[in-house]
């Protein structure tokens, strides 16, 4: 029976290379794997999942007007699974597609992202596999200024810290950091 799996974390905690691990698993043997990510996401280029170690793959880059359930049910090839990254930036019209793939279809349909942005708000797509999914797991990391664990994102701007602005600003270690409750809230504190 398939099921819809949330995995999320903050910034560094490994999302993209454990997804890219499962992607690399299941086409090791030879089961067809639908790797997706949202358009917002282009980093290293639309329509590629990469880690920051290096590694990367392919992926179909979902834009908000996507009908995802319509894409996977005229597929010719099911896929064995659907894995998503970035997901936090999908819509609530696209983690609703999901479930009815997983409900409807039977395909399991493993969903990685960030669960809160820099200011500490659900981003939609989280909020919605948070509601959704049968299984949400933590994947973990180290706050950038201690040894506790980070479960929020702070954004900087010349190393300072920003809590207001857009949602949406995609970035790494030089626009975030993952950090405990403690430093979001003052990264000056004593580790």
């Amino acid at each position: 029976m398939a099921q819809l799996y949330f995995r999320y974390g903050t910034m560094n905690s490994g999302k993209s290379i454990d997804i890219l691990k499962v992607t690399h698993n299941y086409e090791e043997e030879g089961k067809p794997v639908l790797l997706m990510t949202s358009i917002l996401d282009t980093r290293v280029g639309q329509g590629v999942v990469a880690s920051r170690i290096g590694i990367s793959h392919d992926a179909l880059a979902i834009s908000d007007e996507m009908a995802v359930f319509d894409y996977v049910e005229q597929l010719t090839e099911k896929p064995a699974c659907i894995l998503i990254d970035e997901a936090q930036f999908l819509t609530k019209a696209h983690i609703y597609d999901f479930a009815r793939i997983v409900d409807e279809l039977d395909i399991p349909v493993m969903a990685y992202g960030l669960k809160n942005d820099f200011r500490n708000e659900l981003f939609e797509g989280s909020k919605y596999l948070l509601l959704l999914s049968d299984k949400i797991e933590e994947i973990k990391t180290v706050c950038w200024f201690c040894h506790k664990k980070a479960t929020m994102a702070l954004r900087t701007i010349d190393g300072q810290p920003v809590y207001e602005g857009e949602q949406l600003q995609i970035g790494g270690n030089e626009s975030y950091l993952p950090v405990c409750r403690k430093h979001y809230m003052n990264p000056e504190a004593d580790a």
